[in-house]
């Protein structure tokens, strides 16, 4: 290597830890991590009786999409109203019942899609719709301009941050005077719209888990009491994660606090807003569930500022794989997968959890065989049950969930390349192709196709893999040796099968008594010195359907060892004579049976 490779890379060089056992041998890097904070020293975590690991997730939480929004943000081009339409008709289609539309006091595109909602009957009656608003008055007052109309129930949700850092840098306020403009803004929302039915209020304080807990409980407390919140009009009070800056044990913590301490607790949805920015978004709202939250906010996929907002689609297919209804519908997956890329114009990562073109898809020889054999056992006990595959216990491994209850085919559960083993290679042959290979076949099989994939280093498709297959074992026939004519009299007392073939340009021909047409195709090609032991024969079809070309898979042994070769026809007994053929006049270099490979 270079030494100049990777220059601006620093090797850690320190010295190894006193304490470091003797395995790990890790040194002191460069990395001036000194400059950071623990989140234990940036806030107060209180210290509760632990409920939530204890607890366990038994239904889904109320999920609010906040794609429009805060996911609309985050984009470098912000949806127009076309994508922004095609966006929301998905969530409704999905089964979302409260779906956060927009930021109508920031952008006319914004406010022009909520008098869209307004005016028009593309919200279905029991969606609820929510609007963000900063806590300032004009833009209270446009945020309720922008609502008038709406049959649906509505939300106004209000936030302003509340963490230290911000109060002192950004917003220049002390905790007092910034708790009397929360409030002054929660009055102007009562001002504005405390007269509408059909209106409830939010309240979100942002960078919660970098607040004081103390700090948030007295907005929070003061909000609900200002809200008149009831079990009949409750107040949802949500608690972003805007950041995040610990482990998602911290921010459960954080919830169950809040959830055992605020007032008017049966009138308060207790709800959260996780980010992802340490990568652990889907833990810290799965956490925050169990401690006590019942309404999630975030994106389909995770869009979002920086790290993104929490995946919900992820969230709710955790559930499901655990049993769980999620409530919101995945069947087409790739159908909602091309929305959101459309919308967003941002592609998914091929191994994002679920929705990934690569999540079902293994290449692992281990783990092809693992799921062959899954599958496999998954259809006899369907079979034996006699209940459809599709209503049986899911337990193939490597899959935690049936890839078709996300409306994805099992074409492309096994894919090949060098690290690919026999079980995925006979796997491909026998679904896309009806060819089932012996085992000691598919051995042999499997290291063609391995060197193949060392020698060209990328993947091998299906047709590829027939191609090889072809051109390894179907190939061999014709050459040196040629049937001319094959047919078996049945007699009163026998049947003769009489046979001809040219070999190196000369006919030959024999009939032979009580034997059938294999044993005699190689009964007549020994007299011309060309021995071939047939030590098993398999056959099969390279499709489905009456159409089909039989495929007979012979074993050998010559004079240069054990191989393998195949003979294709429609007639089932020629495609095994032409096998046999192929076998007569196969080269040497066929490999000799006991090489091995891995998978």
């Amino acid at each position: 290597m270079s030494s100049t490779a990777f220059s601006n890379i620093s090797t850690p060089v320190g010295p190894v830890p006193a304490d470091a056992a003797s395995w790990n041998r890790q040194r002191h890097s460069q990395m001036p991590s000194r400059r950071y904070r623990d989140a234990y020293s940036r806030v107060e975590v209180p210290l509760v009786e632990r409920e939530w690991p204890q607890r366990r997730l038994l239904a889904a939480p109320l999920w609010v999409p906040v794609d429009l929004r805060d996911g609309n943000q985050a984009l470098a081009e912000p949806m127009d109203p076309a994508r922004k339409r095609r966006f929301f008709e998905l969530m409704v289609r999905m089964g979302y019942k409260e779906i956060e539309v927009g930021y109508p006091s920031a952008s006319q595109t914004d406010y022009d899609f909520v008098r869209l909602i307004a005016e028009t009957d593309l919200a279905p009656e029991d969606v609820t719709i929510v609007v963000f608003t900063p806590a300032r008055r004009d833009l209270i007052e446009r945020t309720v301009a922008s609502i008038r109309g709406i049959r649906n129930d509505v939300v106004i949700h209000l936030y302003t941050a509340t963490a230290p850092t911000w109060r002192s840098v950004v917003l220049g306020h002390d905790r007092s005077t910034l708790a009397d403009l929360i409030l002054a803004g929660g009055r102007d929302v009562l001002d504005f719209a405390g007269d509408l039915p059909t209106v409830r209020f939010e309240f979100s304080p942002e960078v919660f888990n970098l607040t004081e807990p103390d700090y948030v409980l007295e907005i929070c407390d003061a909000m609900t009491e200002l809200w008149d919140a009831t079990p009949q009009r409750p107040v949802i009070l949500n608690f972003p994660a805007t950041v995040e800056i610990a482990t998602p044990n911290v921010y459960a913590d954080q919830i169950e606090y809040m959830h055992k301490n605020l007032a008017r607790r049966d009138a308060v949805v207790l709800s959260v807003h996780p980010h992802n920015d340490r990568g652990t978004g889907i833990a810290c709202a799965e956490l925050a569930v169990l401690a006590g939250a019942q309404r999630v906010e975030g994106c389909i996929f995770g869009n979002g500022e920086r790290t993104g907002n929490v995946d919900i689609a992820t969230l709710a297919l955790n559930l499901h794989a655990q049993g769980i209804d999620p409530m919101i519908d995945f069947s087409d997956i790739d159908e909602i997968r091309r929305t959101v890329e459309h919308s967003n114009r941002l592609e998914i990562h091929p191994r994002h959890p679920y929705v990934g073109d690569l999540v079902h898809t293994a290449f692992s020889g281990t783990h092809q065989d693992a799921i062959r054999k899954g599958f496999a056992e998954h259809r006899a006990r369907a079979t034996s049950e006699g209940r459809p595959e599709r209503e049986i216990e899911w337990r193939v491994p490597y899959l935690p969930i049936d890839p078709a209850d996300l409306g994805r085919s099992y074409d492309a559960v096994i894919r090949v390349n060098s690290q690919s083993g026999k079980g995925g290679i006979a796997y491909l042959l026998e679904t896309e192709y009806g060819i089932e290979l012996p085992r000691r076949l598919q051995i042999d099989f499997a290291r063609r196709v391995q060197e193949h994939a060392d020698a060209t280093g990328v993947e091998v498709d299906a047709p590829e893999l027939l191609g090889l297959f072809e051109r390894s074992y179907l190939s061999r026939a014709g050459g040196g040796v040629e049937l001319l004519d094959l047919r078996s009299e049945s007699h009163e007392t026998s049947t003769i099968t009489s046979v001809r073939i040219r070999v190196d340009g000369a006919e030959h021909g024999g009939s032979y008594d009580g034997i059938g047409p294999v044993e005699a195709v190689t009964r007549l090609l020994a007299e011309r010195g060309i021995p071939v032991d047939i030590l098993s024969l398999h056959q099969t079809s390279l499709s489905a359907g009456n159409s089909s070309e039989a495929l007979t898979l012979i074993e050998f042994r010559d004079r240069t060892g054990t191989g393998w070769v195949a003979g294709r026809d429609r007639s089932v007994l020629t495609a095994t004579v032409n096998a046999v053929l192929g076998a007569a006049h196969a080269p040497s270099e066929i490999p000799k049976q006991g090489i091995s490979i891995s998978g």
